[in-house]
């Protein structure tokens, strides 16, 4: 293939700004690239193009990410392109590589080791420091360390650095900066080194041997750095090593898409690359290839509302796909029924041709997985989650069910379960009040989710004590083991950077959630806090491909218990104000149960008074109303729900929830309709066991009359 025909080839299908970022001329060239832009697609052209076009060889260029698996795609697009011999790692790999290399020459002994984790050190550390050794405590050390490092603070400097800034930090000053101290000499001592250290020691060999410098400045002439925006200071000192006095640089990144700060990112060179590079070509990508036009608007409006936004930031999007449907908001009154919901939007879905693989449900913190896993589950819908343990194996989970399990012959007395689940678990960890951020934070959220379903086993459970509570538990955990090949993503936003869906569930979008309740609390940088929340809320709008649905619960527990809660602030001026989802936001206090959504609100069947509460709706009735249950049906529901579970080896609650064996046994539907008017019973659960439960409801009646009618109903249902 000629030159000119290989030439065109690159340019084929490159929209003009596209095409003008492969085609700059060799030197320093910005690219300032929205999401779903395309840039991975322009900078491996654009290498190619350097490449075929003579101005450097293959092997002389180094191409650094973030990930190892952007670097894995970034290889794989290049060697379709004909690309031979680039190098594209991300920093840490880069720079392990080099050492390696150059370090028989500059320390001249063997290698010193590369540890897989900090925590056996910083213990070591903090035991001398007097600082505490929790588990948690370490793990946000550790966060520190690698925190003051990225940012090229030293120990000696730590108090000083993190006063000026404002920064929150895991203890006093002089206590943090202790264990710094005495982690890096423990670690000097072992003759080892962390995954920093492999940045400090490559930009220290190229900054103080100046041959090294020069043999690896010959073998590397050009540059290019993608997500440029989250680089650190000790990335960019390496990037400087790397770079000399040359300029053959390529940067490629989008500040509105920055939410790293905490661990050091800044988007301040991208910003800043054409005061340091005057001569740069700057490139500005907006046409949004991944998303539709509905869902590049409402990401449009999310990043605009920011505040202090600089020039180099106001990327407006502009939608090139086909149009689709508008995003969907909706407002629930507790987490389980919002939870229910999302599951019966994503069923739809599949049931529509959509792969389980491109659904994901993203949410702020981990902790709000489980009552996701936990409906997926009972949907038997499978899932994976990403970047996190599934909620039962994470380790603070397995700890508190040690705890519970070791007092399951404590009395409950005159206290209800989730005052005692509460008091066992306020002896590893849970507070009245959550911990500012870390660690300790993700631990507190977990402990408070096992709280609150402690709550709702006693809602929905007679006489309910710890023993049944820790054995509805280990059911729990014993289900959630669905397979992880083809399934339904969960993820937090962070983890969801650099991925995308055709459908997207962003839930619990409360003030406190997003934004963080740290945020809000922290008086000295909580505005830029804020603003790196709503950053964090941009990226997950634009993972969406097509379908966006936007979620909200006004209080955690069911039947509207707990404290209550308000929708975020990065919703304003999003809802449409005709739709009922935006009404609350007229009232004063949003999670008060006098504020409805809906003039079709469902009403109690015996006083026709507003259901309030995803239990109430379930049973038809208030709380205060009579139950007329059929004793003996609820007797032969639960008996035929035991033996339907032993059969399909499962827990008796996937199969059904005592709440919706007792709105049956209430209720007592003769017909499809009626059935599956009650809440909980969808396609799936009308299919499966719809014939049983009318004929028990019948007392005895005919298979074919009951199975012929839910298979006529099917198409009927949502």
């Amino acid at each position: 293939m000629g030159d000119s025909e290989h030439g065109n080839r690159l340019s084929e299908g490159l929209d003009p700004e596209q095409r003008e970022a492969v085609h700059a001329p060799r030197g320093p060239v910005c690219v300032l690239a929205g999401a779903g832009t395309g840039k991975t697609r322009t900078i491996t052209r654009r290498i190619a193009h350097l490449v075929n076009n003579g101005h450097v060889a293959a092997g002389q260029v180094l191409a650094v990410t973030f990930t190892a698996r952007a670097a894995g795609e970034m290889r794989t697009r290049l060697r379709a392109l004909g690309v031979q011999g680039a190098q594209a790692r991300t920093f840490h790999a880069a720079a392990l590589r080099q050492l390696r290399y150059f370090w028989p020459r500059v320390v001249g002994d063997a290698p010193w080791e590369l540890l897989d984790g900090k925590l056996r050190l910083v213990g070591q550390a903090a035991q001398r420091a007097g600082a505490p050794t929790d588990r948690e405590s370490l793990r946000d050390f550790a966060s520190e360390i690698e925190w003051a490092k990225a940012s090229l603070i030293t120990p000696d400097d730590y108090g000083t650095a993190t006063a000026k800034i404002g920064r929150e930090i895991p203890g006093p000053a002089e206590q943090v900066s202790a264990v710094y101290s005495g982690y890096e000499a423990l670690k000097t001592r072992a003759r080892s080194m962390d995954f920093d250290d492999l940045l400090l020691h490559t930009a220290a060999v190229l900054e103080e041997h100046h041959d090294v410098a020069g043999e690896f400045r010959e073998r590397y002439r050009c540059f290019v750095v993608d997500e440029y925006q989250d680089v650190t200071p000790l990335q960019q000192r390496v990037l400087d090593a790397w770079l000399g006095n040359r300029d053959d640089l390529t940067v490629v990144g989008d500040a509105n898409q920055t939410i790293y700060s905490f661990a050091g990112a800044s988007p301040r060179p991208l910003l800043d690359f054409s005061k340091r590079f005057p001569e740069a070509v700057v490139v500005r990508l907006e046409r949004d290839y991944r998303s539709t036009p509905q869902v590049v608007a409402l990401a449009n409006k999310v990043i605009g509302a920011a505040r202090g936004r600089p020039a180099g930031s106001r990327l407006q999007l502009i939608g090139q796909r086909p149009d689709g449907p508008q995003p969907h908001f909706a407002e629930f009154d507790d987490e389980n029924a919002e939870a229910r919901a999302v599951v019966r939007r994503i069923r739809k879905l599949l049931d529509a041709g959509v792969s389980a693989s491109e659904v994901a449900v993203l949410y702020r913190v981990n902790a709000q997985s489980e009552v996701y896993e936990q409906a997926l589950t009972e949907a038997e819908i499978p899932y994976q989650v990403r970047g996190g343990e599934r909620f039962f194996h994470r380790p603070e989970v397995r700890q508190a069910m040690h705890v519970l399990r070791s007092n399951g012959e404590l009395e409950i007395g005159a206290n209800t379960l989730p005052d005692v689940v509460r008091k066992l678990l306020s002896t590893i960890g849970l507070t009245d009040e959550p911990p500012t951020g870390g660690a300790m934070r993700e631990k507190w959220e977990s402990l408070l989710a096992l709280v609150e379903l402690a709550e709702e086993f006693a809602a929905a459970v007679e006489d309910a004590d710890l023993p049944r509570f820790v054995g509805e538990l280990v059911l729990r955990a014993e289900a959630q083991h669905p397979p992880t090949v083809e399934g339904v993503t969960l993820a937090s936003l962070h983890a969801a950077k650099g991925l995308e869906w055709d459908a997207v569930f962003l839930v619990g979008l409360t003030e406190g959630t997003l934004p963080i309740q740290h945020v809000l609390s922290d008086a000295s940088g909580g505005s830029e806090g804020i603003e790196e929340e709503r950053r964090l809320f941009y990226v997950g709008v634009t993972r969406a491909r097509e379908h966006l649905w936007l979620s909200w619960a006004l209080t955690r527990s069911a039947g509207g218990g707990g404290r209550p809660r308000r929708r975020s602030r990065f919703l304003y001026g999003l809802v449409p104000d005709d739709h009922p989802a935006a009404l609350p936001a007229k009232g004063t206090v949003a999670g008060a149960s006098s504020l409805r959504r809906d003039a079709a609100k469902p009403e109690c069947r015996t006083c026709a008074g507003p259901l309030i509460g995803s239990v109430a709706v379930k049973l038809g009735r208030c709380a205060s109303c009579p139950s007329d249950v059929d004793e003996q049906l609820l007797g032969r529901l639960k008996t035929w729900r035991a033996d339907r579970a032993k059969q399909l080896k499962v827990p008796a609650y996937v199969v059904f929830t005592d709440a919706t064996l007792m709105a049956i046994a209430e209720q007592r539907p003769t017909t499809v309709a009626a059935l599956v008017g009650i809440s909980g019973i969808g396609a799936s659960k009308l299919d499966k066991y719809g014939s049983d439960v009318l004929d028990l409801v019948h007392a005895g009646g005919s298979d074919g009359g009951s199975s012929s009618l839910i298979r006529a109903s099917e198409d009927q249902l949502e």
